[in-house]
């Protein structure tokens, strides 16, 4: 073992250390171990960097993003609330389906945009059912990488020795050939997994940026005025406000006590829907004359059955409370509704100008004790005509809210929702003494960009399984359309980006390149020949397997199929043996990567996702990968004979 080998063996040691320990941040320890390797001369500058412009750095993060596009959108709403219905809020029953679904799809194409397209979708169903996302995303990477042993187009790395096969001469597979052993490794992976998963996943929150969950759950107070295009003119405020639509009527005390103690796990919240609280006409309120025992009203109660049957009509003005995403979605789903606050003493405006919705930034602005607002009600404000601010809901901290917001008096610690350009909102900010808080804009989606979110992914997905076209050119032309089409903003696009996550690729992929260029993998496939050289071929074969499994751990699996494809080869011929089962344990065992995040596209995707370290890679990933080494010695000899 030369010097060199030596130092690569230390910077191998400690960097592992590092990255299992979390002793130091994952983006500090891949910044170290690319230092070390090129001022130790392992490596020239150029290599040491090339994680950076690896095919696989720049494809998992093109795919965080058009991830991030649909995240966006709203766009796999169909597919979140199929699952939903059929899993009916069981974890146990949400993987048994994503461990027949995934599998299946990334069978005939690429697995790494079918995770992408997924990683939406456990999201919304963890946040609906209460489900940390660190229970499932860890199965769904596992899963697609278990569906792409199936078929020859499963998985590059099947591709991959199929072709170095054929340039040594050989027949190759067809694209059904690896399906009896891929199947077999996909069902008993599919159960350890489903089996297990709930006991060795942690319950971690996300390390990434997903979005606050409380915005999906915090109520606001707002008022919309009806616009003359609007498709609820002549409607009957039964029609629009009930259990099929999810934007509702106040219920009885009875009726929302029932409520609350009679659902079941995934049901519908009662904060999961719009509640139409009061509609003003020419200024007063239809309510009744009665006191109201809600907490929305100090001054009467909005009659329900008897508004049931009253059509609205154009310049009404609904007071609706909901959360924010559920205010949008009322907002977008009926259309043509202008902010009513700071209105009521201004003429109705109808120019195209004011409709229009303001430019997209929401916010909370919390009001501070010493704010010019306290005491001031919401329009003599005037933040729409000075600072085209708009107001687009109240929420007040003490539960004392009352119907007639118009004139309500602004109190510290009162929420305004608040919506209109970043210069705007921070003029807002200064001169009233606001605490602006981001992030409520992340917990609403887009709908009017779903279909084209889709059709981006859409497109990556059939590219990538019909054509030869590069993953990563497929992954990036994705990324870039769903900026220039709005379904992201710039700024969004590159807040979807996993920054520990690509630093750990850009880190461990010259790592691979070191051990390659210095030898030391050679000399590792060297040692296990020499050990197993004079050993029955079956005990050969086992301990070739886990060689590759162990390998692809570090190296990228088609990089440990370029490495031993021609030793498998070589080997076979010295021992006058059938060079397929070999092959076999190249193409199953590279594929077999469970154990780290950097093993796999489909690994470090969900890392940041899930919240996860290596720890928990290992504590699932070290039993997967021993019964898929036990199966593969098994199996290959009987389904390819070594003579």
């Amino acid at each position: 073992m030369t010097a060199e080998m030596i130092v690569l063996v230390v910077i191998l040691v400690v960097a592992t250390f590092l990255y299992f320990s979390d002793w130091l941040a994952t983006e500090t320890t891949s910044a170290l171990v690319i230092a070390a390797l090129a001022l130790t001369g392992i490596l020239n500058t150029s290599e040491a960097l090339s994680g950076f412009a690896s095919t696989a750095t720049l494809t998992v993060g093109a795919m965080f993003v058009v991830s991030g596009g649909l995240l966006r959108t709203g766009a796999l709403e169909i597919v979140t609330i199929g699952l939903a219905r059929f899993s009916g809020g069981s974890p146990r029953r949400l993987l048994i389906l994503l461990g027949c679904i995934i599998p299946l799809a990334s069978a005939i194409m690429n697995n790494t945009p079918v995770v992408v397209m997924m990683i939406p979708v456990v999201l919304s169903l963890s946040q609906r059912f209460r489900i940390q996302p660190s229970k499932l995303l860890i199965p769904l990477s596992y899963f697609a990488v278990l569906g792409g042993t199936i078929t020859l187009l499963g998985t590059s790395t099947n591709i991959l020795v199929d072709d170095l096969y054929r340039a040594a001469g050989g027949p190759g597979f067809n694209l059904l050939t690896f399906t009896p052993l891929g199947l077999i490794f996909t069902v008993a992976g599919g159960i350890f997994v489903v089996v297990t998963s709930q006991k060795l996943l942690p319950e971690r929150s996300p390390l990434a940026g997903l979005g606050d969950g409380r915005y999906q759950r915090t109520p606001f107070i707002a008022e919309l005025t009806v616009e003359k295009m609007s498709p609820l003119l002549g409607q009957t405020i039964g029609n629009v406000f009930n259990d099929a639509t999810g934007f509702q009527l106040p219920r009885r005390r009875s009726e929302r006590h029932h409520r609350r103690v009679s659902h079941t796990r995934g049901s519908r919240q009662a904060n999961e829907t719009i509640e139409l609280l009061e509609l003003l006409r020419d200024g007063k309120p239809y309510r009744s004359r009665r006191p109201s025992a809600s907490r929305f009203s100090r001054i009467g109660q909005f009659e329900p059955d008897k508004a049931q049957s009253l059509r609205i009509q154009e310049d009404d003005v609904l007071v609706i409370c909901g959360a924010p995403p559920l205010i949008a979605r009322f907002i977008e789903t009926h259309s043509a509704f202008r902010p009513g606050f700071g209105q009521a003493d201004a003429p109705a405006q109808t120019d195209k100008a004011t409709r229009n919705l303001p430019a997209p930034r929401l916010v909370e602005a919390v009001i501070l004790p010493d704010s010019l607002a306290t005491g001031r009600r919401l329009a003599q404000l005037e933040f729409e005509d000075k600072y085209n601010v708009h107001v687009f809901g109240l929420q007040r901290r003490d539960g004392h809210r009352r119907i007639g917001l118009r004139q309500a008096r602004l109190q510290s610690g009162d929420v305004l929702l608040l919506q209109g350009e970043r210069s705007g909102l921070q003029t807002v900010s200064e001169l009233f003494k606001l605490l602006l808080v981001e992030g409520v804009e992340g917990a609403i989606v887009r709908r009017a960009k779903n279909r084209l979110a889709l059709l981006i992914m859409g497109g990556v997905i059939l590219l990538a399984s019909l054509t030869d076209i590069p993953i990563v050119i497929l992954a990036l032309s994705g990324a870039a359309l769903m900026v220039v089409t709005r379904c992201l903003r710039t700024d969004e696009a590159m807040s979807s980006l996993d920054g520990a996550t690509l630093l750990l690729l850009a880190g461990t992929i010259p790592l691979g390149i070191a051990l390659e260029t210095t030898g030391l993998a050679q000399l590792l496939v060297d040692q296990l020949i020499l050990l197993a050289g004079q050993a029955n071929p079956l005990l050969l074969l086992s301990l070739f397997y886990l060689f590759t499994s162990l390998l692809t751990q570090l190296i990228s699996n088609n990089a440990v199929a370029v490495l031993l494809t021609p030793i498998a080869l070589s080997l076979a011929t010295s021992l006058h043996v059938n060079p397929q089962p070999l092959l076999m344990t190249i193409a199953f065992g590279a594929s077999a990567s469970f154990m780290t995040p950097m093993g796999y596209q489909t690994n470090a995707i969900v890392r940041g996702a899930g919240g996860y370290t290596f720890a928990d890679y290992l504590r699932i990933g070290i039993p997967l990968t021993l019964i898929m080494w036990l199966l593969a010695t098994v199996l290959i000899p009987l389904f390819w004979p070594l003579f």
